[in-house]
C-alpha cells in the first residue's frame, strides 16, 4: 500500500519541474493541496487538486475528459456530504498541474501568483475562493509544517543557485577561450582589409581581432565588398 512518502516522492519532482519553468505554485503548496485534496490517494482520473469542469473550456492540458463523483462542500458554512461534483480528468499528473495554473493566471488569483511565501500563497488560495472550506489555508499550512514540505522550496533555490554558478562559469570559460583566441596585432596579410574596413566605419577597434574575424575581412575585402 503507497504510503504518504511515496505520494510526496511522486508528485515534488512534477512540483519542482514546475516551479523552475515558472510556475507560480510554490512546490510546498502545491504537494501540500495534493495532499489535502486527495488525502494521498492518486487518483484514477490524475486531478489531484479538485479542479472541477467549471466552464467547460478545453486547454492544452486538458481534453474534455471528466468524471462525477460525489464530494463534501461547505455550503453556507454548513459542511454538507454526498454532493456530486464533475471533475477534470487527465492523461498525467502533470497536466492536471499545468492545468491548475492556466486557472491561476485569471485576475482573481493575482495574489496567489504574487505570493511570495508559502503562507501568504495558502491563504490567497482560500480568499480567491478556490475552496468552499473556512479551515483551507490552516489545513495547508499544517500539512506543509507536518511533513516538512518547504523543504522542497528550498530545493528548488539551491537548484537555481546551482544553475546559476554554471552559467557563470562557462561564460568565464567563454570569455577565457575569445581572449586566447584574441590576436595582439593585426596580422600583415589582413591588414590592407582591416584599413579599408575602418575606413568604411565597420569597425572602430582593429586590434584584438581573431583569425577568423580576420580571415573574414580579408576575403570581403578582395571581393571587393570593403
Amino acid at each position: 500500500m503507497a504510503t504518504r512518502k511515496d505520494f510526496i516522492d511522486l508528485v515534488a519532482p512534477i512540483a519542482l519541474k514546475l516551479r523552475l519553468e515558472g510556475s507560480p505554485i510554490f512546490p510546498s503548496v502545491r504537494i501540500a493541496q495534493a495532499l489535502l485534496e486527495t488525502g494521498g490517494k492518486i487518483n484514477a482520473w490524475n486531478n489531484l487538486v479538485g479542479y472541477k469542469v467549471g466552464n467547460g473550456v478545453l486547454t492544452p492540458y486538458w481534453q474534455g475528459d471528466r468524471v462525477s463523483v460525489s464530494t463534501w462542500e461547505f455550503i453556507n458554512e454548513d459542511h454538507v456530504f454526498n454532493v456530486p461534483g464533475d471533475f477534470r480528468a487527465y492523461s498525467t499528473i502533470e497536466d492536471g498541474f499545468r492545468d491548475q495554473d492556466l486557472l491561476f493566471q485569471a485576475a482573481r488569483y493575482s495574489a496567489v501568483r504574487s505570493a511570495s511565501i508559502p503562507q501568504t500563497q495558502t491563504a490567497s488560495l482560500q480568499k480567491s475562493g478556490y475552496a468552499t472550506d473556512p479551515a483551507y489555508t490552516s489545513k495547508l499550512n499544517m500539512i506543509i509544517a507536518m511533513e516538512g514540505l518547504t523543504f522542497f522550496d528550498e530545493e528548488v533555490i539551491r537548484m537555481l543557485e546551482n544553475l546559476q554558478a554554471q552559467i557563470s562559469e562557462l561564460t568565464s570559460r567563454v570569455h577565457s577561450l575569445e581572449e586566447q583566441a584574441a590576436l595582439t596585432v593585426v596580422p600583415t596579410w589582413a591588414k590592407s582589409a582591416v584599413d579599408a574596413a575602418v575606413k568604411a566605419g565597420l569597425i572602430d577597434t582593429p586590434e584584438k581581432g581573431s583569425y577568423d574575424f580576420y580571415r573574414l575581412l580579408t576575403v570581403l575585402h578582395r571581393k571587393g565588398i570593403l
